[in-house]
């Protein structure tokens, strides 16, 4: 019986075509079921008056008149004198009566007729008159103008019949040739018009129909059995039809027929690229319809990273209500499956989407965070997971301590455990650890331990392994003030401070740099200025050894400039330090006359580095030089260059006593003269 009933409703009940019917016999007057606006069938002379009116539209016998209140009328009687009035309703029941009555030779001429004498329909008549166009276009197979044509609400107020022929034109489309018509505004039509005929409340009269063709009455019982029937058959043939075109949830003909049946949501004429029904409605129809799993995989395989899942980002933004819905329930699911670090993913990832956790999401992500990582018997552990879990969590419910306290355990656990193996890993743990709680002593312990072992190596010489900061060694110095790796280093890093800030003229900085070196040799302030600057003077001639034992040129001239800057630090009873810097100026010198030109030798006796007449082997060195560069002038032409590179010689060389090459450096010669024949009188 309920299928009986099932299959009354897919029938569209379009008699066979009477041979002796054609298009100049009148519409029958038979008695049928005509539900009225109101939703009620009625049967009578108002039928018979009207359908006599249309043999007399279709044939001619008709005269128009204006009716009251500006409508157009038309009066029409046997022998052409007054009669009825005849208005849109009417002419609509005429129509709406041959299409039922499957006389279509007779519904579009109606329909134009009403066009051409009373324009476009308005309000309840234009539901009726676009249902009627909808559906002649329909049984034509012009479905596009059908989709068109029909409206998405307001169903109720046009001919049950009408509509439920449509809805079986549409079904039948979808269904034919094996499911291979997927035109989207055709289904979007069927789940309009099915879903409004088998709803609950039959705002149609759907049953009445029903009860109308059988000619008995449907039973409460029977009706509500064949109208679930009837359900699950269309929701089967738009599953079937979904996975032959491959669509996922959220674009499924399934989906939108859910929705529709839910309350008005698919527009035929409007379907977008989504789907039939905007995404964000879908999304939220699966998660409270108790399909967010389903939604949750169409989701992920359209976007496969989860953590680009925020709420603020324009891709997410639609669906982010309905995720986290599916989310939050998914999470409280895997809790109670013991898929603890599942769980917590899935929480993560609905609080980027804006998520606010309830009494019951915090009760089971406190379940979760205990056990992740662990098994239910104890004996698995996963030490990754675990704190990969308890971050989840505590950035979930940063205020919970207990939870705080169990995740620096861990770090600090795993980076005791690491220590040796991956120091960075190690290091890692413990810097978390710190954040997470900063007062923690034994992650604090766990990052000097690592601290003390780069300054050992770095004393030794060695690459530490991570760039060693000079406030944290202060700071471990101020925890632990007998670190004497700490102290060496940081006296060492002064003194290359004082050393650069020497070097470029930045005294204050220099001196401020070399007190400090005092203190971390373990001296007492205060700290004199006489002190300051031995201390000082020391440091830059020990950085000048250094630069001049790198054999190179920078290292030469470095030397010279350290010793330079020394000697004018130095008290005047330190005489090695002037002596040490005319050995470096003599040095340099003679390095460039090996490996360098003339020029470069009289631009660094230029610069004023060493008077005349202090070492006789530089005022030779510098002698030679200007008579080479004057002969490679003269071979240029150069003259004039030459002459007075030679004039500049000779000045240098009236200045050398006898046999001063032969002995050594000679004493510097104090001479009185009127003018000074030094380096500033040569050019």
């Amino acid at each position: 019986m309920r299928a009986s009933i099932a299959l009354h409703a897919l029938n569209a009940e379009e008699p066979a075509q009477d041979m002796n019917r054609g298009v100049g016999k009148p519409l029958a007057t038979h008695r049928f079921l005509y539900p009225t606006s109101a939703g009620r069938a009625q049967t009578s002379h108002h039928t018979h008056q009207y359908v006599d009116i249309a043999n007399k539209l279709i044939y001619g016998d008709l005269c128009y008149a204006r009716g009251s209140g500006g409508r157009q009328t038309v009066q029409v009687d046997d022998t052409g004198g007054p009669g009825p009035t005849v208005t849109v309703d009417g002419l609509l029941h005429a129509a709406e009566h041959a299409f039922l009555r499957s006389e279509f030779d007779l519904v579009r001429p109606l329909l134009q007729h009403i066009q051409r004498t009373f324009g476009v329909p308005d309000a309840e008549e234009a539901v009726r008159y676009a249902v009627l166009r909808a559906a002649l276009a329909a049984r034509v197979g012009n479905w596009p103008e059908a989709v068109r044509r029909c409206p998405e609400s307001e169903l109720n107020l046009a001919a049950t019949g009408v509509v439920h022929a449509l809805s079986v034109y549409a079904l039948r489309r979808l269904g034919e040739e094996g499911g291979r018509h997927t035109d989207a505004g055709t289904a979007a039509l069927a789940i309009v018009l099915w879903a409004h005929l088998l709803d609950e409340d039959d705002p149609g009269d759907f049953r009445a129909l029903l009860t109308g063709r059988r000619g008995a009455a449907v039973p409460d019982e029977l009706w509500e059995e064949g109208r679930l029937h009837l359900l699950g058959r269309i929701t089967d043939l738009l599953h079937a039809l979904d996975d032959r075109a491959g669509r996922d949830v959220l674009a499924a003909w399934e989906t939108a027929w859910a929705a529709e049946r839910d309350g008005p949501v698919v527009v035929p004429p409007d379907v977008g690229p989504d789907g039939l029904i905007p995404l964000g409605y879908a999304a939220l129809l699966l998660a409270s319809h108790g399909r967010g799993n389903a939604l949750l995989d169409a989701y992920a395989a359209r976007h496969p990273d989860p953590t680009t899942w925020t709420v603020d980002s324009p891709d997410h933004r639609a669906c982010a209500s309905a995720l986290t819905q599916a989310l939050a329930e998914r999470g409280r699911d895997r809790v109670q499956a013991g898929e603890w670090s599942e769980a917590l993913t899935d929480f993560s990832t609905a609080a980027r989407l804006g998520h606010a956790l309830s009494t019951e999401d915090r009760a089971a992500l406190r379940r979760a965070w205990r056990n992740v990582g662990r098994s239910r018997t104890g004996r698995d552990y996963s030490p990754i997971m675990r704190i990969q879990g308890l971050e989840l969590a505590h950035a979930l419910l940063p205020e919970d301590g207990p939870l705080a306290a169990e995740l620096t355990a861990e770090l600090v656990r795993q980076g005791r455990k690491v220590f040796g193996s991956d120091p960075r890993q190690s290091r890692n743990r413990f810097a978390r650890a710190l954040v997470v709680s900063p007062s923690d002593r034994d992650a604090r312990s766990g990052l000097d331990d690592h601290l003390r072992a780069d300054l050992r190596r770095a004393l030794d010489g060695e690459q530490p392994q991570e760039k060693i900061r000079a406030e944290a060694v202060r700071d471990l110095l101020r925890r632990d003030p007998d670190c004497a790796p700490a102290r060496r280093w940081l006296r060492d890093r002064n003194a290359e401070w004082a050393v650069a800030a020497a070097a470029g003229r930045h005294m204050a900085a220099a001196r401020s740099a070399v007190r400090h070196v005092i203190q971390y040799d373990g001296g007492e302030g205060p700290y004199g200025e006489e002190l300051v600057s031995s201390v000082l003077v020391d440091l830059l001639v020990d950085a000048a050894w250094f630069s001049g034992a790198e054999g190179t040129r920078a290292g030469q001239e470095r030397r010279v400039d350290l010793l330079g800057t020394a000697v004018g630090i130095a008290d005047p009873a330190r005489d090695h330090v002037r002596e040490e810097y005319e050995a470096a100026v003599l040095d340099l010198a003679e390095y460039l006359e090996t490996t360098a030109s003339p020029s470069d030798v009289i631009e660094l006796f230029l610069r004023d580095v060493m008077r005349t007449g202090v070492s006789a082997r530089f005022d030779q060195t510098v002698k030679a030089a200007y008579l080479c560069r004057a002969q490679t002038r003269e071979e240029e032409g150069d003259l004039g260059g030459a002459w007075r590179d030679r004039a500049c010689a000779k000045q240098i060389g009236a200045e050398l006593p006898d046999q001063g090459l032969l002995f050594g450096p000679a004493p510097r010669i104090r001479r009185r003269h009127h003018h000074d024949f030094g380096q500033e009188s040569l050019f």
